[in-house]
């Protein structure tokens, strides 16, 4: 009963490198078109599915200083063994990880904390019964109609307790929220996004709390494998823009710099209905560019993004360069900021906020551990 996070972080990486039949891609579902989405249901926990994930970012400002803050509060199930050997509780089946990061823009300072759990006598997990997840004391979860988010690391400074409303239809990625990510079968994910969510509550960053109101962005994706092997990683965003509409894109990235034909995105309006679009559609350039003094990762911290058939003209830049999620536990290096937006809609001009993660940039290529020939 081994609860050490050197221990932890050996299964994780036992679990994602070197899989028996039991953990093996075939032992578990594979995402397949034609499922249906259903809400508030599809919140729950899917664990006939290896990898899900519940991810929560949003721009916020104090409700007295108008002070901007960014957050990240992230919950991913990730499965090691389909059928444990043991009906015992100490049997590993899952991994439970959470990242929790706070930008303070003001003061240009952004603080990440992260827990790494197995199940056990309840240190973490994720409800199939109503929507739940949690570890240790971090946990999100639906009241009533609301989401509710709480999450402290004192040692950090940081923490955050949250209510979210649901305004808009769930905008459902690419065919009815069957969202492909290569060829191969199988490599793909139910993928659905709560794209402006009316958030308040009281948020912590360098040691103090404030009383904040702001706007969020859910994602929840659920799938056994996501990438092809030669894939690096992704550029993910999602825009909230003043003039009502909402943008999400990824780019999936190959290692030899090349962009993924099932690149995809899409667009909500203002009244909630979406378009998705694929990668002839929109272009993303890198402009400026950052390394990291801790990882010594370069990053691509601001873009041009273009999208033709809505005249969006749109160029993206990190409130401040050094979010990057480095020396975590787990192992897991990546970017993950608030953002700034500034360009024209349609000749005119238009601005907004939202949050980019960028992966594979440096480490091992996560299409080595998200896909099906690992």
């Amino acid at each position: 009963m081994i609860r050490t996070m050197a221990a932890l972080l050996g299964l994780v990486l036992g679990a994602l490198q070197a899989p028996t039949s039991s953990s093996s891609p075939d032992a578990w579902q594979q995402a397949k078109p034609g499922r249906a989405i259903s809400l508030p249901e599809d919140h729950r926990s899917h664990p006939g599915y290896r990898i899900e994930w519940w991810y929560y970012t949003g721009t916020l400002r104090s409700t007295n200083e108008g002070r901007r803050f960014g957050y990240q509060l992230t919950f991913f199930r990730i499965g090691v063994n389909a059928a444990p050997p043991t009906p015992s509780r100490w049997a590993v089946r899952d991994l439970h990880m959470a990242h929790l990061a706070v930008t303070d823009v003001g003061a240009s300072t952004h603080a990440a904390a992260e827990r790494l759990n197995r199940a056990g006598p309840g240190w973490a997990g994720a409800s199939e019964t109503a929507y739940r997840v949690w570890n240790e004391d971090w946990s999100a979860a639906l009241d009533g109609t609301e989401h509710r988010l709480t999450a402290s690391a004192p040692a950090q400074g940081i923490g955050l307790d949250l209510r979210l409303r649901e305004t808009r239809p769930p905008a459902l990625h690419g065919l009815g929220g069957f969202s492909r990510k290569g060829s191969s079968p199988g490599n793909a994910s139910y993928y659905y996004s709560l794209t402006r969510m009316p958030t308040e509550g009281t948020l912590r960053a360098g040691g103090r709390s404030f009383a904040v109101r702001g706007s969020s962005w859910m994602d929840h994706e659920f799938g056994t494998t996501f990438l092809e092997s030669h894939q690096a990683g992704w550029d993910w965003f999602s825009l909230q823009l003043d003039d009502g509409r909402d943008l999400m894109m990824f780019q999936l990235r190959g290692r030899d710099g090349s962009v993924d034909p099932r690149s995809s995105g899409t667009i909500v309006a203002a009244n909630g209905r979406t378009r998705p679009f694929g990668p002839g559609e929109i272009r993303l350039e890198p402009l400026r560019r950052w390394t990291s003094s801790a990882s010594g990762t370069t990053y691509p911290v601001e873009w041009r993004v273009a999208l033709p058939g809505e005249a969006l003209d749109l160029r993206v830049e990190a409130v401040i360069d050094a979010q990057e999620l480095h020396g975590l536990a787990s192992g897991i290096t990546y970017w993950e900021g608030a953002i700034d937006v500034e360009g024209t809609a349609g000749g005119r001009p238009v601005s907004g906020t939202g949050y980019l993660e960028m992966t594979g940039y440096g480490g091992r290529p996560l299409g080595e551990v998200m896909s099906r020939s690992r």
